[in-house]
């Protein structure tokens, strides 16, 4: 399957996510439903490391099978593991308190870092109607700058914006961080999200244990069915992403705008669900989006 098939199907289940996630942080504390959101996650994985390890020849599929790593490698994954921490604790404050058709082309900025740096510092160079493609793309989510302001959301000096753009940021780096463990260091895709799962739990576990202590937030937890939920749909749309950037022709500046293409899920889950408002000029956004995905698979 190509790099561009797996990135749309990435796209897809992490729209998904960001609707469940919104579910999920919605009048509820942060802390709790983040460490049971990436405990779920590794649960997961945890059948398959037991058996990579225990019996490796009986293993059934390569595509799952979890190789061993070198004490640098799992400090690299728990390098990533504590990056992506970083940026989901900013991310999931932001949802809670944003529409999540705003919050989610926020977040969807992040292939413009992406592509900034991939350019710069890995010396990628899209094609030209590749560079056409995303750069419709990122015109539409830059245009929810602006229908964010007809829902009283003024970018430049609310709290939970801001937030997201850390989260953003953060992101983007991690972007980058998995095309150097995925094409540089060569490392399998399921070796590597497996071990990032279970370290996403360790890292997240003392965030879990100060909000339990009382040291951080006071919001109370309701357990809901959607937490575990956020975890798995999110395993899912990584496993497609990091077999995406495994092949060694894809371009990490075009996968991460593919990916960002969730938002499409996140703008009608959005209205539908959670009955969120300005859907004419919010449609606009989308279609020039479509537009752009229409150009990038269209030229890859």
């Amino acid at each position: 399957m190509s790099w561009v098939v797996l990135s749309i199907l990435s796209a897809l289940f992490l729209g998904v996510y960001d609707l469940i996630k919104k579910a999920g942080v919605r009048e509820n504390a942060v802390p709790p439903v983040l460490f049971f959101s990436v405990l779920a996650s590794a649960l997961v994985w945890l059948p398959f490391l037991c058996w990579s390890v225990i019996s490796p020849d009986s293993f059934p599929s390569a595509t799952f099978l979890v190789n061993s790593m070198s004490w640098k490698e799992h400090g690299l994954i728990l390098a990533k593991s504590t990056l992506v921490s970083a940026s989901w604790v900013f991310n999931y404050f932001a949802v809670k308190h944003l529409p999540v058709s705003v919050a989610s082309p926020i977040r969807a900025t992040a292939p413009l870092w992406t592509i900034l740096i991939a350019v710069t510092l890995f010396g990628e160079r899209p094609a030209v109607m590749q560079w056409l493609g995303i750069a419709i793309i990122l015109s539409g989510f830059y245009a929810f700058s602006f229908v964010g302001k007809l829902e009283g959301i003024h970018f430049h000096r609310n709290r939970w914006v801001g937030f997201m753009m850390i989260a953003t940021l953060l992101g983007a780096f991690s972007a980058l961080y998995d095309k150097y463990l995925l094409q540089t260091r060569e490392m399998e895709a399921a070796t590597v999200q497996c071990w990032f799962s279970v370290y996403l739990t360790i890292v997240m576990g003392p965030f879990y244990a100060l909000w339990r202590m009382g040291k951080i937030g006071k919001s109370t937890f309701h357990w809901r069915w959607s937490i575990p939920m956020i975890g798995i749909t999110l395993l899912a749309a990584d496993f497609f992403y990091f077999v995406a950037i495994s092949q060694q022709d894809a371009l990490i500046s075009v996968v991460s705008p593919l990916r960002r293409c969730a938002v499409l899920i996140t703008f009608f889950g959005g209205i539908i669900a959670y009955r969120e408002k300005n859907m004419r000029p919010k449609l606009i956004c989308i279609l020039i989006i479509l537009m752009g995905i229409f150009v990038l698979k269209w030229s890859s």
